[in-house]
């Protein structure tokens, strides 16, 4: 039987028996602005709901040979955006700390910003070699609400600040030693190497296997949405309103060096 294909905007559904395949679909680097995290949303509510229970499986990709996704729209960071654009894309990983399913995220070239964020929060990362990681935030006179939660419980809170304090990219064997991915394949065996995965998987329990899933994930699930939601307080209740943080924001779309204020 042929696999299901649903198109909402960016976001592309296939599903492939019990595995879904979210492909974010904005080549050539897949940068999510509002509508489209609204629409990774609502895929999501589709497929982790937890009445049909279909899917074992869930893999998130980039369209295009570029990127998985250099994250979110710096345009949604105007003040009369930021609000909604946050709440969508918070609300994903909302939706991800409960799915029951085993989540995987297949990485190839620029992974960087909210994108990073949205992979490393998987389950398992397989990168290709070539694949480059990054929370350049910190350039634009911003920070990484998601990934200063999750970075310090998966890399520890030294290696943590320097990627986010520097916001340097990394590459794929540094990414693998500090433990941000989980597998690397070579840039043409992508869509092999997670179908491998999968089928290694397949040949244990899926009741089990969601079941240690949810497990792992409770006892942080709660602490992430607390930290979360204090996170984007500051976020937007100081940060946001930081000359500086608009300066970056304005720099980066007018494409020259920040002009820092201090204030």
């Amino acid at each position: 039987m042929s696999p299901d294909t649903h198109s909402r905007e960016t976001i592309d559904l296939r599903t492939e028996g019990r595995t879904a395949w979210i492909t974010l679909d904005r080549p050539p680097l897949n940068v999510l602005d509002t509508v489209m995290m609204k629409s990774l949303s609502r895929v999501l509510a589709h497929v982790l709901d937890p009445k049909a229970a279909s899917c074992d499986f869930l893999v998130f990709q980039g369209a295009g040979a570029k990127a998985f996704s250099v994250g979110a729209e710096v345009a949604d960071h105007a003040p009369d955006r930021i609000g909604s654009m946050l709440a969508a894309f918070h609300q994903v990983f909302r939706q991800l700390v409960r799915a029951e399913c085993v989540t995987i995220a297949a990485v190839h070239g620029h992974c960087l910003g909210g994108g990073m964020e949205l992979a490393t929060f998987c389950d398992f990362v397989i990168a290709t070699e070539s694949a480059e990681f990054g929370q350049p935030e910190i350039k634009l006179g911003c920070f990484p609400p998601v990934a200063m939660i999750t970075l310090p419980a998966l890399i520890g809170p030294r290696a943590a600040m320097d990627l986010i304090l520097t916001g340097r990219t990394i590459a794929t064997p540094e990414a693998l030693r500090l433990g941000l991915i989980s597998q690397v394949t070579a840039d043409k065996g992508l869509d092999a190497a997670v179908r491998e995965f999968i089928a290694s998987q397949r040949a244990l329990s899926p009741t089990v296997l969601k079941l240690t899933a949810r497990l792992l994930r409770r006892d942080w699930q709660s602490e992430f949405e607390t930290e979360l939601g204090k996170i984007e307080q500051v976020y937007l209740g100081q940060l946001m309103k930081m000359e500086d943080a608009r300066e970056g924001v304005r720099a980066f779309l007018e494409k020259r060096p920040p002009a820092w204020r201090r204030r």
